[in-house]
């Protein structure tokens, strides 16, 4: 595998010796000092360029990189619909396992790229496109406070969403259950979770992308609860899943609200979970409530 100090010079020599390519930045966790280092973090890089169109017409320019595993170009693919605009990206896995992101984006961007995202390392600048800007930080990444507002909204979101959950177990329809326990109802929980641990660090700290250190900053008996939420698949751990689920987020909820000085409604919470037992126990032949 080749070195962090061998990638990161072969991206500046490319960069060097093309007269289109005018600046070269680095992102993402490679500039983050609060991110633990390892052999898999990739290399998030972009060339500010002149002639985009000239790269594109000429595939085999990112050869020069090293030999690849799997190569996957976003911006050009049917299944998913662009979204950088007139910026081209090349997401590379290489043989030696290494990862390389890398970016085109047209020189005249330059002033709107730099303050998009506050973890950027200028690496090389041809024409001084980067003056001001400021050292790398993960600022913008950090758990932020939430309103009341956002608090009793996230809230209602889950408890809502615990029904349909419900109505697809006695259905028994599993995906459907699923589905709303994965895609939204332990979202919720986890930006609960979430508030939780900013407020025990002066929202000073990020807890990752898809909150990968959460584990970090939580009890674990918070933890050991997190994980039972993810279930197998059989209706009986479902079930399980959404009642250890509505267990956490009430206990974390009650903290969130003690933080922001607002009443915890925890007779909503004993009522939904009343009928929500009342689904586990119904027949599945019942015709009535």
């Amino acid at each position: 595998m080749r070195s962090e100090q061998q990638m990161m010079a072969l991206f500046l020599e490319t960069a060097r010796s093309d007269e289109r390519i005018r600046a070269a930045t680095l992102e993402g966790s490679r500039t983050n000092p609060n991110v633990p280092r390892d052999l898999f973090q990739d290399y998030d890089i972009s060339y500010l360029v002149t002639d985009l169109a000239s790269f594109q017409a000429e595939s085999g320019w990112i050869d020069r990189f090293g030999p690849r595993l799997h190569l996957q170009l976003p911006e050009a693919m049917s299944l998913f619909p662009a979204e950088l605009g007139e910026r081209f990206s090349y997401l590379i896995l290489f043989e030696d396992g290494n990862k390389l992101d890398l970016t085109l984006i047209p020189v005249q961007e330059a002033a709107a790229y730099a303050v998009e995202d506050k973890l950027i390392e200028v690496l090389l600048d041809k024409d001084g496109l980067f003056p001001d800007l400021a050292a790398p930080s993960d600022e913008d990444y950090r758990v932020k406070r939430p309103s009341e507002a956002y608090f009793y909204d996230c809230r209602n979101e889950f408890w809502m969403v615990s029904s349909y959950a419900a109505k697809g177990l006695w259905r028994r329809e599993i995906l459907f259950a699923m589905d709303h326990i994965n895609d939204i109802l332990r979202p919720m929980l986890l930006q609960m979770l979430e508030w939780k641990v900013g407020f025990e660090t002066d929202f000073a700290l990020s807890v990752g992308k898809n909150r990968k250190y959460l584990e970090r900053y939580i009890t674990p008996e918070a933890w050991n609860k997190l994980m039972l939420t993810y279930p197998s698949g059989s209706y009986p751990d479902v079930w399980k899943s959404l009642f250890a689920a509505m267990e956490l987020f009430q206990e974390t909820g009650r903290e969130v609200a003690q933080h922001l000085g607002c009443r915890y409604p925890l007779e909503e919470d004993e009522r939904m979970t009343e009928y929500l037992r009342k689904v586990m126990e119904l027949p599945g032949d019942a015709t009535s409530f």
